[in-house]
């Protein structure tokens, strides 16, 4: 957990990776997380946790599949979205797009079932910042 306020423009400025987390702070046993991200990640799901998106720049799009159907949901910047767990969905990002995630500790990018992981994805449970 840090002891020191995260700026988190200084945090995403210190990678380039893209789908590849980094750990900022921790709040009990949950990662904040950003990333940035463009292009599509995979289909996959997290069967015992929600995953909450907060778009800090660009515009998020999350595919899901429910019950009642398949969907997208669109975030604008500086909008937040929870996936509930259970929920499989696949986000998007038509333009350079950063996000913070909010998510259990050790909790992976791909989820617990999901489809070939890309070479563009890392699957990961976040690294911490460098």
């Amino acid at each position: 957990m840090a002891t020191e306020p995260v700026s988190l423009p200084t945090a995403l400025a210190s990678f380039a990776e893209q789908w590849s987390p980094r750990i900022v702070t921790a709040v009990n046993d949950y990662d904040v997380r950003v990333t940035h991200v463009e292009g599509e990640h995979l289909w996959h799901v997290h069967d015992d946790t929600d995953e909450f998106f907060l778009v800090l720049d660009g515009e998020l799009h999350i595919a899901l599949r429910e019950a009642a159907g398949e969907r997208t949901v669109v975030l604008p910047k500086l909008s937040v979205f929870t996936v509930p767990k259970g929920v499989e969905h696949k986000p998007y990002a038509p333009v350079p797009t950063d996000i913070l995630l909010l998510e259990p500790t050790g909790t992976s990018t791909v989820g617990d079932r999901h489809d070939e992981v890309p070479a563009h994805v890392e699957a990961t449970t976040g690294r911490a910042l460098g």
